[in-house]
């Protein structure tokens, strides 16, 4: 091997591990997005669903504002599955019970 192909070589190499080493730095560096089954659900007892009237059954609320057949599930706020937990725009890093309904609760627009 010629000192001009054993720089290329050297050269390709560094090339390779550098823009390896950055891939990887990038790639551990980016935010982890979370799902909903990670997110903590939130309770009744949570300060910021007492203020909003939070329950996790909407059929169990007695409160007036209440429309037969809100639920998260069909509010605008809510982003999650049909069933089970989600993330709702009103309890930022927390889940809601699909089933569940607040006060805010606003349908979704078609």
């Amino acid at each position: 091997m010629s000192g001009h192909e054993e720089i290329e070589s050297r050269r390709r190499f560094l090339k390779l591990a550098v823009g390896t080493a950055a891939a990887a730095a990038l790639v551990s560096g980016l935010p982890r997005v979370a799902r909903a089954d990670d997110l903590p659900h939130v309770s009744e007892a949570d300060p910021t669903a007492k203020a909003l009237g939070y329950v996790e059954d909407a059929t169990a609320t007695k409160d007036p504002k209440h429309k037969p057949g809100d639920t998260c599930a069909n509010c605008q706020f809510y982003t999650g599955a049909a069933t089970g937990y989600g993330p709702c725009q009103l309890f930022p890093g927390k889940a809601v019970n699909a089933k569940g309904w607040c006060i805010s609760h606003t349908a979704k627009q078609a």
